[in-house]
């Protein structure tokens, strides 16, 4: 490693590390737990700027164990997700995490989507999950307050709290002899021949092998790194709501929609949760800051990024209508209220209560397209992570040993 290499702010010989994992959510953590796994013995770190783990995607999310009947036969979130679905259920189980297989209820509540459900259903069953139709008389027996024209019911879906998971991890990866340090921010990669030098405000590090698991930050990481990706990450804020506890039988299986198929949002769903109470949401509304949760947050930088970026423009364009019709529903609890009436119609204005709400990394080409499988990009000693948004957390075990194995190939 020449002198050069090294921060001109540190004099002192970098910290060595055989495996660096960027970011502490439930990816990060599940990577880190998989790459000891599979090496015994190798030295693996984990650096998250915040002050704690899963303090974004994984620990803003509706907390659903998904089954994986949305996803493109054959794609890394078909086979990843329901790989994930069973390995969540029996890591909660060998390490005392609450969880419950709750089931779940996709609802048509027009000719439209009635077609579309069928749609779904076939698709499920290609990916070999096991569900079942319903008529809008079946739908009424099992959900006396929910209304439709049918639905297709997926018994193995559940609930779970996936920061006690991503809590769990952590205790794995220290106890394995690995060490997940918080607070603690990259400002600079650097790949060599022999390896990737890793800035912070404190520390420089030399990993023989790397792997960003940047999540809402996943393209400036990458290009930090000098990777010349062709997506950038958009922000979508995903606002929830709460039912009052007089609320919490309204349901008892996860009530959703059945999602426009051009769209990677699954749309305003009745979610209970692990703590007992139930969630409703999210919406998908632009963001004006990637990490900025509370409502009216803006950064300047995150905003005059995707101004700039020519794939927003063209998103934008093709998706106005749908645009307008989220940002008026997040505006006005009244329009917001209608979505989740369309098949619940006891609710009421008073019953949503306020919530915080989400966002949704989203990965966004150049040319426009949403990008809907998980993205990774690799190096000769990285590997990237660009978009792994729902079902990531339902996935993470299964993403993590398949990083692992790409990262360290068994002998040829």
């Amino acid at each position: 490693m020449k002198d050069s290499a090294l921060p001109k702010n540190n004099a002192t010989a970098p910290a060595h590390t055989d495996v660096l994992v960027i970011g502490g959510g439930i990816v990060g953590l599940a990577t880190a737990w998989k790459i000891q796994q599979r090496r015994p013995g190798l030295t693996v770190t984990v650096l998250e700027k915040e002050s704690g783990v899963a303090q974004h995607q994984t620990g803003h999310n509706s907390g659903v164990i998904h089954s994986g009947i949305y996803y493109e036969p054959g794609s890394l979130k078909a086979t990843l997700c329901k790989r994930g679905a069973a390995e969540t259920k029996d890591f909660a189980a060998a390490h005392d995490i609450p969880f419950r297989t709750t089931g779940k209820l996709l609802v048509a509540t027009n000719d439209l989507e009635h077609q579309r459900m069928l749609a779904l259903y076939d698709r499920a069953k290609t990916n070999g999950l096991e569900v079942t139709l319903m008529d809008a008389s079946a739908l009424r027996r099992a959900e006396p307050n929910v209304r439709g024209l049918g639905a297709i019911e997926v018994a193995a879906t559940g609930i779970i709290d996936y920061t006690r998971v991503c809590e769990a991890l952590q205790h794995l990866v220290r106890r394995g002899g690995g060490s997940v340090r918080t607070g603690t921010a990259v400002t600079g990669l650097h790949e060599t021949a022999d390896g990737v030098i890793v800035e912070t405000r404190d520390m420089t590090w030399h990993a023989d092998r790397l792997v960003s698991c940047a999540g809402l930050q996943a393209d400036r990481v990458a290009a930090m790194a000098g990777i010349d990706v062709d997506i950038q990450i958009i922000p979508f804020r995903g606002e929830y709501y709460s039912l009052p506890t007089a609320r919490t039988g309204i349901v008892t299986r996860l009530i959703y929609p059945i999602p426009d198929p051009a769209l990677p949002f699954l749309g305003v769903h009745l979610s209970p949760t692990i703590d007992g109470g139930v969630s409703v949401g999210p919406n998908a509304v632009l963001g004006f800051s990637r990490e900025g949760y509370h409502k009216g947050a803006v950064r300047p930088r995150d905003v005059l990024e995707y101004a700039r970026f020519p794939g927003m423009w063209r998103v934008a364009r093709a998706n106005l209508r749908t645009g307008v019709h989220e940002m008026k529903n997040s505006l006005f609890k009244r329009g917001y209220l209608a979505e989740c009436q369309k098949y619940c119609p006891e609710l009421t204005l008073g019953d949503l209560l306020p919530k915080e709400a989400g966002i949704r990394a989203q990965a966004v080409r150049r040319d426009g397209t949403l990008v809907h499988d998980f993205l990774l990009e690799t190096t000769p000693r990285s590997i990237h992570v660009l978009n792994a948004p729902s079902p990531a957390a339902t996935s993470a075990l299964p993403i993590g040993q398949t990083l692992a194995e790409m990262l360290l190939p068994d002998p040829t």
